[in-house]
């Protein structure tokens, strides 16, 4: 009783009297001791893919000459969000893809995906759309792949039946089509008596990420900005809420490109975009807020919640620079989860990868947010795949409550050091872009495509050495796993479908007063083409389809813009080629390779090398056989020659490879030269001795697993 009146009469307990904090210098002291006369920058500090070196610890002094954190939330430069009240007064737009092939199909799913959380209409075209042809003018593959299939207006009608466009913000990712698809919905709005002005969303063209991911346009990009000038200035009086400027960071993040040259590619898209506005006739105060942004996000975490938060302040920057208002100055940014992270084998990872992904999107401030589906690089994702990546954001929402708190990450040392190193580094690539003659001509002499290009390299480099990390595909790969069933739609059949419906609404028409509608767009295109917009509409109204009034758009006499594109590809596909060849060679021989493990001496002795090796080996889809260990090289011998496996790997520690690895690989050799041996490790005074002894690899931590594995897999014929 006495001590608890003590306690009770002690002093108000302080933090900072009771516990005294420690210096920088003391820390640094005291972790230099603990890593043993290791350097303290390479062990502790981390070099990332933008050139930023990362600290091991942040403090207040770090960010003492940001200017910018004292800003608040709804303010320029609106680094901690557009709204001074975040996501309180209205959380960001859960805006899941819909891709379904056929328009039917698409309203289903883009219906019951509403009723069960979605807060916008996200519509892909396919890639016959998005080109501006009609199915029965595109290829089988280009009709229904990757998207919706639309060609005229009663293709959106039926996609958007009973559906509220008032009150839903409609985004459709529509490729060169931007124009018709706009007049589509425009009619369909008037139909249904909702004024223009309550439209939202964004139907927006980017011409110049479309040639960065594909390569080509389907005409010149002057044709491009035209349509894009008629476009925007008419939604400015008509459809003020619209944006119809689309500025993409996913063809260069696919790409494999580092967070620097996302925000840089994406500024100076921006920017080109701009400077073609105004050359049309158009103010900064029109452009600007006609134009939305895609970021696309990845799993290294801070980082991505840096990159939205460093957008903002530099688009902001830069619309400023052009005479912007402060309103004009906010960005309206749309972001995706990433596909260059995404695999085919353990595809269910995907999940959390997507979901470590929306949390940076939420917490950076994204206003609209994609999560992609766990099978989305496999097959059109199910209604199953839908809910649960709907659901990771919702969760976030409803369970997790990240919308209570504006700006969560504001104030952070790390995160604001890290947004400000981000955002100088960007806007320096951003300048050398623009020294180039702007994103267009940087795009055509290959510059952007080198800087992506030399990053993803690096990427590669460090997925085959297993620096970098890709689960269940170069790290704890699941060799017994069903692979997800991949979709067999049948083309041509439903290209012959969509055909015929096309023709059908075609036939039902007034012929003459469709041609004269075409006549009149062709001639107000040429003439005054930031007039065009309501000669578009009328046609559409007259019956025609997209690809005749895309075809209109596109003068004659003009040929497609074509450039080298940056490369699309996803970083574990090098991995997946080996799963994939392994299992034809299997299916076709009948039985899988497998690898045996030349285990020495007692468990201990062995067991981390041969954990390292089965790991190894099983990145290939290799069957390792493994043992409990021998006693002795001739025992070790015979069970290796009896196994039949083609790769022998030993196993044991540096101090006892003299004494084994030469007799054991001479008694191998001797019977079978043909088999591949390999040694677990890497004992450096003993490697020539061990390849003069007939060993073939050595596998250690610092090998490249996928060049190793390419070369064992190419000498068994399972590679051809």
């Amino acid at each position: 009783m006495a001590e608890q009146i003590h306690i009770h009469n002690e002093k108000k307990l302080l933090l900072q009297r009771d516990f005294p904090c420690s210096s920088y210098e003391e820390w640094r002291e005291a972790a230099v001791k603990l890593l043993k006369g290791a350097p303290f920058e390479k062990k502790m500090c981390t070099k990332t893919y933008e050139g930023i070196t990362l600290q091991a610890m942040y403090w207040p002094q770090d960010i003492d000459d940001i200017s910018h954190t004292e800003t608040f939330p709804g303010f320029a430069p609106y680094l901690r969000g557009n709204s001074v009240a975040g996501y309180k007064a209205g959380a960001w737009l859960i805006a899941q893809e819909i891709r379904e092939n056929a328009p039917d199909a698409c309203h289903a799913a883009l219906k019951h995906d509403v009723q069960n959380g979605q807060t916008a209409l996200h519509l892909v075209l396919d890639p016959a759309s998005q080109s501006g042809l009609d199915p029965d003018h595109a290829s089988a593959e280009q009709v229904g792949r990757g998207g919706v299939s639309m060609s005229s207006m009663g293709d959106l009608e039926i996609i958007l039946k009973d559906l509220d466009v008032e009150h839903l913000p409609c985004v459709v990712q529509t490729g060169t089509s931007s124009l018709t698809l706009t007049a589509f919905l425009v009619i369909i709005a008037r139909n249904k008596g909702v004024p223009l002005e309550n439209l939202h969303g964004c139907i927006g063209l980017d011409p110049l990420g479309i040639l960065a991911s594909q390569g080509t346009l389907p005409h010149s990009l002057e044709t491009a900005y035209t349509k894009m000038a008629g476009l925007t200035g008419w939604t400015t009086n008509q459809a003020p809420h619209l944006r119809t400027i689309l500025v993409q960071g996913s063809p260069y993040h696919n790409g494999g490109a580092s967070a620097v040259e996302e925000l840089a590619a994406m500024l100076a898209t921006a920017v080109e975009y701009v400077r073609q506005m105004q050359q049309a006739g158009l103010s900064i105060d029109d452009i600007a807020p006609r134009v939305q942004f895609e970021c696309a996000l990845g799993t290294n975490y801070f980082m991505e919640i840096a990159k939205l938060r460093a957008a903002r302040v530099l688009w902001a920057k830069i619309v400023k620079a052009f005479g912007g208002n402060e309103a004009s100055q906010k960005m309206a940014l749309h972001a995706r989860s990433t596909l260059w992270n995404k695999t085919i084998h353990d595809p269910y990872v995907n999940m959390l990868r997507a979901t470590v992904e929306t949390f940076a999107g939420v917490v950076g401030g994204c206003e609209s947010l994609h999560t992609g589906s766990f099978d989305e690089v496999v097959r059109p994702s199910d209604e199953f795949s839908r809910r649960i990546a709907r659901n990771t954001q919702i969760i976030l929402k409803e369970e997790a409550h990240v919308h209570e708190v504006i700006d969560p990450a504001g104030g952070s040392w790390y995160v604001e050091k890290l947004t400000d190193e981000l955002a100088r580094s960007a806007w320096g690539l951003f300048q050398e872009i623009e020294l180039q003659g702007g994103m267009a001509k940087a795009l055509e002499n290959g510059f952007v495509q080198k800087q992506v290009g030399r990053t993803s390299e690096k990427r590669l480099a460090n997925l085959s050495t297993r620096k970098d990390v890709s689960v269940g595909t170069n790290m704890y790969p699941n060799v017994k796993e069903q692979l997800l069933e991949a979709s067999s739609d049948d083309n041509e059949a439903f290209q012959k479908v969509r055909s015929e419906t096309v023709n059908t609404y075609r036939a039902a028409r007034d012929q003459d007063a469709h041609s004269a509608a075409l006549d009149q767009v062709r001639r107000v295109f040429r003439e005054t083409p930031l007039a065009v917009m309501e000669s578009v509409i009328e046609a559409v109204t007259a019956g025609a389809t997209l690809g005749e009034v895309e075809g209109v758009l596109t003068r004659a006499e003009e040929n497609s813009c074509q450039i080298v594109p940056v490369k699309q590809f996803r970083g574990a596909e090098i991995f997946e080629q080996l799963r994939s060849a392994m299992e034809k060679f299997t299916k076709k021989t009948g039985k899988q390779p497998t690898v045996f493990l030349a285990n020495m001496g007692p468990i201990p002795q062995h067991k981390a090398r041969a954990d390292f090796s089965t790991g190894f080996f099983e990145v290939g889809g290799f069957e390792v056989l493994s043992n409990t260990g021998f006693l002795t090289v001739n025992e070790a011998a015979e069970a290796a020659c009896a196994s039949g496996a083609q790769v022998i790997v030993i196993c044991s520690t540096d101090a006892t490879y003299p004494e084994i690895v030469p007799p054991l690989t001479g008694r191998i050799k001797a019977e079978y030269p043909e088999r591949i041996i390999i040694v677990a490790g890497y004992p450096k005074e003993h490697i020539e001795n061990f390849k003069h002894a007939g060993v073939d690899e050595f596998i250690h931590l610092r090998a490249n697993v996928y060049t190793i594995l390419t070369d064992v897999m190419t000498r068994l014929n399972i590679l051809a």
